[in-house]
């Protein structure tokens, strides 16, 4: 794929670079609600930057790319496709930003299922995010490998950008804070205890210093 960028002229734009624009893009589904959710903010929706406040003043959207690939060691696995990278300003300091949009899609396989009967290219990648995020394995069984790859995919654009921040926010639009209990996990594996529109700051002696957050979108993008 291309390394140019367009710019955006509404929701429906974003539907061409999912995977399978069919059937991934459905109203009440993640792709459609975030695209809604952020087209019509023009900018950082406010749970974003309210999030964001912990790093500096008045955060504010740069550029944002729908399903930005990030790509990562093991050839054989395929890159990380995020569903929104950003690079935001706020205050003195620039963020690279990784978005996961979630409604009630759970987040991909637990270590124990991803591992399965891993190749080679498996066991490089997952050494390879470990060591991004300053972790040991092996890794818990419930863990769900989605957390890794894209908060690792925040790190390496921060680094890929000289970013001052990296951060990884699950943009979630469930009522019911469905898999936040996933998310809280991965949390804990950083000393950490997770709260919904809460920013921690896991990684914080890194370079660059690494977020991670959980912020509850608007409802009213999930009948949109």
């Amino acid at each position: 794929m291309t390394r140019i960028y367009l710019p955006s002229t509404g929701p429906e734009d974003w539907r061409r670079f999912l995977g399978d624009p069919e059937k991934h893009w459905r109203t009440g589904y993640s792709a459609k609600t975030l695209a809604n959710c952020w087209e019509e903010a023009k900018g950082l929706p406010p749970e974003i930057a309210d999030l964001l406040k912990i790093i500096g003043e008045n955060p504010r959207l740069l550029i944002g790319i729908p399903e930005h690939k990030v790509p990562l060691p093991g050839s054989t696995v395929g890159d990380s496709q995020n569903d929104l990278f950003a690079l935001v300003r706020a205050g003195d300091k620039t963020i690279a930003l990784t978005i996961e949009g979630k409604v009630n899609e759970p987040f991909d396989q637990p270590m124990s299922k991803w591992l399965l009967n891993a190749s080679p290219g498996k066991r490089d990648r997952l050494a390879s995010l470990c060591e991004t995020l300053g972790l040991c394995q092996p890794l818990p069984d419930d863990l769900h490998y989605q957390f890794l790859h894209r908060t690792a995919s925040a790190v390496l654009e921060a680094r890929s950008f000289k970013t001052d921040v990296a951060v990884m926010i699950v943009h979630s639009f469930y009522p019911e804070r469905l898999w936040f209990d996933a998310f809280a996990r991965f949390a804990r594996l950083f000393g950490e205890k997770a709260e919904p529109n809460k920013l921690l700051c896991i990684r914080p002696n890194d370079i660059p210093p690494l977020y991670i957050g959980w912020a509850c979108g608007n409802l009213q993008y999930l009948e949109r």
